[in-house]
């Protein structure tokens, strides 16, 4: 895919509270890169949890050398974490995926040869296309997702052919990744709405493919407390990109943990 030496893909899982999971994912995600011959590296960004997923998932370096596991302290957000992880890829392509293995590693296939193609320059997982879902979320979620839907696209003015800005499944080059982050702020769930306006102003072209989406109910998500949060992240958002673009946050200093061992990270 790629000339000698250099990595092809940099997957980036951002992990809260996923001791549980967090190994299987790893293992899903290095089995994914040996099956389909790519040269790769794993991120895992532990958002400050207070559980063992960093350590249960730095024990796998001895067994998948291409894993690297980035902490801090303090619990920031999922857009934080997709953030710190799309800093330290040096991968042609980077991709972020959920916890949780809700999507089958092997469906990035298709958004690599999308962008392999030329077809884009971000290619995102959708569950609103069809044939994607497998196991549904519950009611409330559906109407609530209903809802958030026709709010971004009248409030935020995401256009209509964005079908699903908030499955966790997505492919970038890895300079417009690191543009794009490198400029958002949104440490919440509403990081891929910034991501998404940000990349429509600079013309950067995103296309989407379908995805075989299965519900994880071992959500971190508080209905509640999260819709009040990201209800005042767009707001944010929105009013951030209606002036002109100031200085933003500066990268949070995180730790890499290898086989259990802390090391400082540039």
């Amino acid at each position: 895919m790629n000339e000698p030496g250099a990595l092809d893909l940099s997957i980036v899982i951002p992990a809260f509270k996923e001791g549980a999971k967090i190994e299987r994912d790893v293992l899903e995600a290095a089995a994914f890169l040996e099956r389909q011959q790519i040269s790769g590296e794993i991120i895992v960004v532990d958002d400050g949890s207070p559980d063992d997923t960093a350590e249960r998932a730095a024990r796998l370096r001895e067994t998948v050398p291409s894993l690297r596991v980035l902490t801090y302290k303090r619990n920031r957000g999922k857009g934080h974490a997709v953030r710190m992880g799309v800093a330290h890829a040096a991968g042609r392509i980077v991709m972020f995926a959920d916890a949780g293995l809700c999507v089958p590693f092997d469906i990035a296939r298709i958004g690599i040869s999308m962008l392999e193609m030329d077809m884009c320059d971000i290619a995102h997982g959708s569950r609103r296309m069809r044939g994607s879902v497998v196991v549904r979320q519950s009611a409330y979620r559906r109407i609530g997702s209903k809802l958030y839907k026709f709010f971004i696209h009248t409030f935020m003015g995401i256009p209509l052919y964005i079908s699903d800005t908030q499955c966790g499944f997505k492919l970038y080059r890895r300079e417009v990744a690191q543009r794009l982050f490198g400029a958002a702020f949104t440490d919440g769930f509403m990081f891929d709405i910034e991501v998404i306006l940000r990349a429509l102003h600079a013309k950067d072209r995103i296309l989407e493919f379908p995805v075989l989406w299965s519900n994880d109910p071992d959500t971190r998500y508080d209905p509640v407390k999260g819709t009040i949060r990201n209800l005042v992240e767009l707001v944010k958002v929105r009013l951030a990109m209606a002036r002109p673009a100031g200085e933003h946050e500066a990268p949070e200093t995180c730790e890499e943990r290898s086989a259990g061992v802390r090391a400082a990270a540039a």
